[in-house]
């Protein structure tokens, strides 16, 4: 399957069950409390498929697989025969009211928790969190390759997921951390990483490379993939050649060799490259040469014409998260508090201004992320549908008009004052939560076509 039939696929299938049980959610419970549902649709649009049950409530799959909606008896939808009073949604007691708006987002966290328990269940694969290229504050900070994060401030680090998630929000807000790692030799030690040193407007999407951190898994194999034509090792050097050594420095991984690469070509002079060829150690001198980047605006740089093989494969997996099916029900509960905690931050993060607005992200994106993770394991497609019903939870209880947190917030006020707001009212919050919503997905839509664009030409 090509990457964007299962893009779109993944999505679809992803969508298809968020927003399914987000609205199982508030059918569930309008039919609990006595409320007519009147239509129960996944999708919008011209339905592909119906059916009638003997409550009269149409279930339809309907043409544009984008979201959902559950249609209740209420006066406000239009006339309600005089028999069926007792079932409109808006006859019912503002507490039963806001129980069938809440529902939803609610059935979103607890299957958010259900499928963070498969996860556990299952095992979830990941890396551990440990580096493979150290270099600028990480370095001066006393970072070294071979470190395993194992404690970041008060939060214990299982995998380089989690150490990724709390370096960056730690340098969205420009904490200087203290780091506890577990050394290649075993030994623990605790360092301090200064990100407040990071510079104004930085790249939030890369805070951890910029910090000078590059995860061992990260680490490109020091395979030669391609030699330049012409170049100083044509001739020499040989695809499939892993390089070992230049100028007698170890080699760990592919940047590794453009490092003392450039280093050798600002002392001058020739050194010698080691090289496994099949299993044969040979070892031939060559000199860098000052040569043209192929990106013009990128200058000049020294190189032997080496390039890394066009594809890699990832790294087998180092770290597993794996509990018993009881044991998993509290590790469920934990992560989802995390996911929580980190999805609510970056929230009054950028409304605050202190994150970037790019961290929005639209369909496009997501569908992305589902085909990897789908490709990536049950494991990973669960965890990625756990953050997905979580942040679909989450949303919809923002206090937008248009949305269940709009609802709620037009219940409360009901509460509040002792009677419903007026029409006018409501029509305006209306009006304004639709604005809002365009402009949000406006704004995910336009990050998503930017990442692709940045895609498509580097």
């Amino acid at each position: 399957m090509s990457e964007v039939l299962g893009s779109i696929w993944w999505m679809i299938v992803a969508l298809g069950v968020l927003v399914t049980l987000h609205e199982f959610g508030h059918y569930w419970v309008a039919r609990r409390c006595g409320v007519k549902v009147l239509r129960f649709s996944v999708g919008f649009g011209k339905p592909l498929w119906s059916r009638r049950d003997r409550h009269g409530t149409e279930f339809a799959v309907a043409a544009i697989p984008l979201g959902g909606y559950v249609k209740m008896l209420d006066e406000a939808e239009g006339e309600v025969p005089a028999a069926q009073l007792d079932q409109a949604f808006n006859r019912k007691s503002v507490w039963l009211r806001i129980a069938v708006v809440a529902a939803g987002p609610l059935a979103n966290i607890l299957l958010c928790v259900i499928l963070l328990w498969a996860m556990f269940v299952i095992g979830k694969q990941d890396y551990s969190a440990t580096l493979g290229s150290v270099s600028g504050i990480a370095a001066d900070a006393g970072f070294q390759r071979g470190d395993r994060i194992v404690r970041v401030g008060d939060r214990t680090i299982d995998t380089w997921t989690d150490a990724s998630i709390v370096l960056t929000k730690a340098a969205i807000d420009g904490d200087d951390l203290p780091v506890e790692v577990e050394t290649a030799s075993g030994s623990s030690a605790t360092r301090t990483l200064p990100l407040s040193r990071l510079p104004a407007g930085f790249d939030q999407e890369n805070a951890i490379g910029l910090s000078g951190l590059v995860w061992q898994h990260w680490v490109t194999p020091a395979v030669i993939g391609k030699v330049t034509p012409g170049a100083v090792a044509d001739g020499v050097l040989k695809p499939g050649d892993t390089v070992t050594a230049v100028d007698g420095h170890t080699v760990h991984g592919f940047d590794d060799i453009a490092r003392q690469v450039d280093a050798l070509g600002k002392r001058g002079g020739a050194a010698m490259i080691e090289v496994d060829r099949a299993g044969e150690r040979l070892a031939f001198e060559l000199t860098p040469r000052w040569t043209r980047h192929p990106e013009a605006d990128k200058g000049h740089y020294w190189a032997l014409g080496l390039a890394p093989p066009d594809k890699r494969q990832m790294p087998a997996y180092d770290a597993r998260l794996h509990f018993g099916p009881l044991a998993a029900v509290p590790a469920a509960l934990h992560e989802t508090g995390k996911l929580t905690s980190d999805s609510l931050g970056m929230i009054r993060r950028m409304l605050t201004g202190d994150a970037s607005l790019k961290n929005v992200s639209g369909p496009i994106t997501i569908a992305q992320v589902a085909n990897v993770s789908a490709q990536r394991g049950p494991d990973w497609f669960l965890w990625f549908l756990a953050a997905m019903s979580l942040s679909l939870a989450i949303i919809n209880l923002l206090p937008i008009p248009v949305l269940d947190g709009g609802h709620l917030l037009y219940y409360l006020i009901e509460l509040v004052k002792g009677s419903p707001l007026s029409e006018r009212h409501m029509v305006a919050g209306q009006y304004v939560g639709l604005a809002a919503l365009a402009g949000l997905m406006g704004l995910a839509f336009y990050n998503d076509i930017l990442r692709l664009m940045t895609r498509l030409v580097t």
